[in-house]
C-alpha cells in the first residue's frame, strides 16, 4: 500500500502518541494504519508499508486484537488473514478506555483498598489513601455509568461543555 503524504504524519504521530501511552511504537502504528486504510490488509503488506519485520507485524496484530481494536476480515480466494480496525471511532475509544481500566485502574483500587485497610487509623497516610481511593471509585463509578449510555447520548453530553456547569447553576 502507498501512504500518502497525510497518511504517512497520521501513522507517525499515532505511533508516537502511542510510545508516550506505555503503547507499542509498531503495535499503534499498524493501528493507525489499519484505521485509514479503505481497505483490509494482510500481514504482509503491513510490514512492508511499515517496513517492519514481519515477526514485529504478527506480535503487535495479536496485541491489537487482544485489545479489541482490528478483527480478522476474509477476503474471497486468499487463504491469508486480513486485517482491519473498527471504523466506529467511539467504540474503538470505549474499548481502549475499558482495558486501560481494566489493566491499570482496576489494580491500583484494589491496591488503595488494601493500603487504605492496614493504615493506622487517623494517620495522615491513611486519610490521603482514603481521599485517593474516594476519588477513584467516584471516577470509576462515572465511568461505569456513562460507559452504558449510547454514542449520541455521550456525544451530545460532550458537546454540552461549560453548558452543563450552566445548568446545574454552578
Amino acid at each position: 500500500m502507498e501512504l500518502t503524504p497525510v497518511m504517512q504524519r497520521f501513522v507517525l504521530h499515532w505511533g508516537e502518541m502511542g510510545a508516550r501511552w506505555g503503547i507499542n511504537r509498531t503495535v499503534a502504528q499498524i493501528h493507525a494504519l489499519l484505521f485509514i486504510s479503505p481497505k483490509a490488509l494482510h500481514a504482509e503488506d503491513i510490514a512492508e508499508t511499515l517496513s517492519v519485520a514481519r515477526s514485529n507485524v504478527s506480535t503487535s496484530l495479536r496485541e491489537l486484537q487482544g485489545w479489541g481494536v482490528i478483527r480478522i476480515a476474509h477476503k474471497m480466494g486468499d487463504r491469508r488473514d486480513h486485517y482491519e480496525s473498527l471504523s466506529d471511532v467511539w467504540e474503538m475509544f470505549r474499548i481502549v478506555l475499558d482495558e486501560r481500566k481494566r489493566r491499570e485502574i482496576d489494580p491500583t483500587v484494589a491496591l488503595l483498598r488494601e493500603c487504605a485497610a492496614q493504615a493506622k487509623p487517623g494517620s495522615h497516610a491513611a486519610q490521603r489513601l482514603g481521599e485517593l481511593l474516594e476519588f477513584f471509585e467516584t471516577t470509576t463509578g462515572w465511568y461505569a455509568q456513562v460507559r452504558q449510555w449510547p454514542t449520541v447520548v455521550l456525544a451530545k453530553m460532550l458537546r454540552l461543555g461549560d453548558k452543563a456547569r450552566k445548568l446545574l447553576g454552578l
